[in-house]
């Protein structure tokens, strides 16, 4: 089971960003799936609702040098969480991660963690966390140097470096 999974979530997870094909990462998810962006709340509910997000927010709006570090995955009976670097210079604005954030071409890495249960075969949801505090310091938007907050010194601990 566990097995399946993780192909499951890398054939989902594939089609979002190198196949960038929405009907084809919609294939992997049940009808009435939903993804939450839990810092800034993008994502939709409904097949509907995830195409035009998937075809307009996410998929094209995903910078050409992003690439997703592995640093752990644990796999239940029906959900797998997934914790990762992802990293992108932000050369084009994001509405599902940096929504009305003009690009400021720097580059950023964040941990990310995906929490993702599956019904019937297919994905049911997506619950994705990210420090997006770290996020905005990495693009200029914080800088006030007395706020706890790190950049890409987080992600990288993460990493063990």
């Amino acid at each position: 089971m566990s097995e399946n999974l993780s192909k499951l979530w890398e054939e989902h997870t594939a089609h979002e960003f190198t196949t960038r094909d929405t009907e084809a990462t919609l294939a992997t998810m049940v009808e009435d799936a939903y993804v939450n962006h839990i810092p800034v709340m993008t994502g939709g509910t409904g097949k509907d609702a995830l195409r035009a997000f998937y075809s307009k927010d996410f998929i094209p709006a995903m910078p050409p040098d992003t690439t997703l570090t592995p640093v752990s995955r644990t796999i239940g009976e029906h959900q797998l969480v997934d914790e990762m670097i992802f990293s992108f210079t932000h050369t084009l604005e994001m509405p599902w991660m940096l929504p009305g954030v003009a690009p400021t071409n720097k580059k950023v890495e964040v941990a990310l963690v995906a929490i993702v249960k599956f019904r019937d075969g297919k994905l049911a949801h997506e619950h994705i966390y990210w420090d997006q505090a770290s996020v905005l310091k990495q693009i200029g938007l914080i800088t006030d140097d007395r706020l706890p907050v790190l950049g890409v010194e987080s992600a990288r601990r993460v990493l063990g470096k």
